[in-house]
């Protein structure tokens, strides 16, 4: 199993500045692709950025430019950087790892979330 612990969530104003982490651990193999997710009242999880092993990231129209994630593999964390911050991006922000093992399957794994609030 992995377990993904998710910090750095808070109350920020709008056009603030947040950074969230997300540290992985247990017997872990392999991290391959890690990401973070967000869900607001009402609305359907979606993805915030991703990034894979080879440091590629990905990022919807919504956030790009004002986000940015990065990778630790010796730590097995990763950050997301936020900035320009606003009231529609608030949140429950949820850490992804896909991962494997080493005695089981890969497979993804969720963080339990940590709130972002945008608001003056």
């Amino acid at each position: 199993q992995v377990q993904l612990v998710e910090s750095g969530g808070g109350l920020v104003q709008p056009g603030g500045s947040l950074r969230l982490s997300c540290a992985a651990s247990g017997n872990i193999v392999t991290i391959y692709t890690m990401g973070w997710y967000r869900q607001a009242p009402g609305k359907q999880r979606e993805l915030v950025a991703d990034i894979t092993l080879g440091d590629t990231t990905n990022y919807p129209d919504s956030v790009k430019g004002r986000f940015t994630i990065s990778r630790d593999n010796a730590k097995n964390t990763v950050y997301l950087q936020m900035n320009s911050l606003k009231p529609e991006d608030t949140a429950v922000y949820y850490c992804n790892a896909y991962a494997r093992t080493v005695l089981g399957p890969l497979k993804y794994y969720w963080g339990q979330g940590t709130q972002v609030t945008v608001s003056s």
